[in-house]
């Protein structure tokens, strides 16, 4: 399948966009202006202004003497480059790739003004629609009915579609006669146009025109040798690039998902019914690719488009990674009530931001199985996890260390095997505090269990004892002093896990005792 470009251009980009946020100033002549040197120089003119002969570059002074009662707005700095960044992410609407059409391949050009335009790839894209022009139209209309003057074009190739948009033929309403250049087709349609359809330098271009080269099929059939020779490589280069004997890549404004499926809808849906039969489906095409390919996604983000501009989203985590459809749309199906649809959605995009091989073995625990191995037992974690937050669940491993509070780790998957087992040859409390508590203690000494202690204000007196269990800290992490452990039950039967930390006798650092942990 032949790549397919769009390029659209914004004729009057910012002072479209003040006349949105302004409507006083659709029926008079304003520009906008900046800065330069000590004086203030249009950097836009609406149609208006222009009709009366005010250009770009000119000072507002000179302006102002053509039309006495011009409005002068300050241009924001900046302002182009935001309002086209906004404009591509709106356009991910109709193509994941969409971006600003800044050139590349070459310095930029200064023989034509800064980007005023998108570059989107549409290839595969159209037929949602219902094909090329349909696609086109709709994408036209939307941005005229949000106030903007656009022209665009489609074509193979991203220099032959920025070409024909700026330098076509138009019709009654501005736009190009031929804005879809059938594939295969875009030498034909550019041969006609000047060198400035090209994407080229002010100086090449001021060669072009004394050498009395005024349309690009004038320099097509010339020799290349002559033409490196004469204009550079830089002439070259956007001739193939043009002509799509040389690939160019466009820098999406928001990077494609790897694993992405679209659905367009042919009216607004308003529904939760509605939604819930563009997500199952949106589920099928993409576990169904990755069923293929033994993957399975980790996290997914479902996205509506809605008419008025706005996106309304919501996301899912699991455990393992899967493919289980019926799984992932329960997980979903909790949130669908946080979408508000109003006043309808249009597009709808399912994305798995995370994707992980699925074993064989996994594929085969769907009936039965025990342990963290059985899917039945992380389906159930993803169905906990999306009601209160994954960060009420935790799993931890045994961690290689000596020191109690460093013997274990969080990990975030069920998967993930620990380096070794959990000691089984020495009693362990249940429930370990995060850092020892320290306690008062009453023990002979000087090796004895206590035989009693204060915790939390509270006078606990020990009926029974076992112990010690000396831990020492690795040497190489940090020269800690040893630890005797201690498990003790009191009156009440609660069962505690103490240690002394160092021996008493000692002049300069005296025995000190802690609560590190509880028994069941």
């Amino acid at each position: 399948m032949a790549s397919r470009f769009v390029s659209l251009w914004f004729r009057q980009l910012t002072t479209d966009y003040f006349s949105l946020r302004r409507p006083a100033l659709r029926p008079i002549p304003f520009v906008l202006a900046a800065p330069d040197h000590g004086r203030m120089i249009i950097s836009a003119a609406n149609l208006l202004a222009q009709d009366q002969g005010v250009t770009k570059g000119m000072a507002v002074a000179d302006a102002r003497a053509l039309i006495p009662s011009l409005e002068v707005l300050d241009d924001p700095p900046g302002l182009a480059g935001k309002l086209l960044h906004s404009l591509a992410l709106w356009c991910i609407r109709y193509t994941p790739v969409s971006g600003i059409d800044a050139p590349s391949g070459i310095d930029a050009p200064s023989g034509i003004d800064a980007p005023s335009g998108l570059v989107l790839d549409v290839s595969g894209c159209s037929h949602l629609w219902g094909g090329e022009p349909e696609y086109l139209e709709g994408i036209l209309t939307r941005l005229g009915v949000n106030g903007y003057s656009v022209r665009a074009a489609m074509a193979d190739t991203i220099g032959a579609a920025w070409g024909i948009a700026r330098y076509g033929g138009m019709d009654r309403s501005g736009r190009p006669v031929a804005p879809i250049i059938e594939s295969g087709a875009q030498t034909t349609a550019l041969l006609p146009l000047p060198p400035t359809a090209l994407r080229l330098d002010a100086a090449i271009l001021d060669r072009l025109q004394r050498l009395g080269l005024y349309r690009i099929g004038d320099i097509a059939g010339m020799p290349r040798s002559a033409l490196r020779r004469r204009f550079g490589p830089a002439l070259l280069l956007r001739l193939d690039q043009a002509f799509g004997r040389e690939p160019e890549v466009i820098e999406p404004v928001q990077p494609v998902a790897a694993y992405q499926e679209r659905l367009p809808c042919l009216e607004p849906i308003q529904t939760a019914g509605g939604i819930e039969i563009a997500l199952t489906r949106l589920l099928e095409m993409l576990c169904g690719r990755l069923q293929r390919e033994g993957k399975g996604l980790r996290t997914a983000i479902f996205t509506g488009y809605r008419v008025d501009g706005k996106l309304v989203q919501i996301d899912i985590g699991t455990n393992r990674a899967t493919h289980h459809i019926q799984h992932l749309f329960k997980l979903f199906e909790q949130k669908i009530p946080t979408i508000e649809p109003d006043p309808g959605i249009e597009l709808f995009v399912l994305e798995a931001r995370i994707v992980e091989d699925v074993t064989p073995k996994q594929e085969l625990l769907w009936h039965g199985a025990c342990g963290l191995e059985d899917t039945r037992l992380s389906e159930l974690l993803d169905r906990v996890a999306n009601k209160v937050g994954a960060q009420a669940i935790h799993r931890y491993i045994p961690s290689e260390h000596h020191w109690p509070e460093r013997s274990l780790e969080p990990v975030a998957s069920l998967d993930q095997k620990p380096a070794s087992g959990w000691p089984v040859n020495r009693p362990r409390p249940i429930h370990l505090l995060p850092s020892p508590h320290p306690i008062e203690v009453a023990a002979p000494i000087p090796d004895y269990p206590p035989m009693h202690f204060r915790y939390k204000g509270k006078l606990h007196r020990v009926i029974k004892s076992d112990g010690p269990e000396r831990i020492e800290q690795e040497w190489w992490i940090e020269n800690a002093r040893h630890r005797d452990y201690y498990a003790v039950e009191d009156e009440e039967g609660a069962r505690y896990w103490l240690f002394r930390s160092g021996h008493y006798g000692e002049e300069n650092q005296p025995a000190r005792w802690f609560l590190h942990g509880f028994f069941a």
